[in-house]
């Protein structure tokens, strides 16, 4: 999965925003628990892609007022 670009981010609407940050969150949470059991994660390096992600949908939500 490719890093999102702040440009993609602002070109998607608002309900594509809130869809994609659900989603990475759904996801995050999901890589926690695997970890959290014990398991290994299929990719270590992924926990910082989906904090990064998210973060940038934060901000351009936070710039667009969406918050």
């Amino acid at each position: 999965m490719s890093l999102l670009k702040a440009n993609e981010v602002r070109n998607m609407n608002p309900d594509e925003r809130a869809r994609k940050l659900r989603e990475l969150r759904d996801e995050l949470m999901h890589e926690r628990g695997v970890a959290a059991m014990g398991g290994a994660p299929v990719n270590p390096g992924r926990f910082r892609t989906l904090r990064t992600e998210i973060a940038r949908i934060l901000t351009v939500m936070a710039e667009e007022g969406e918050h």
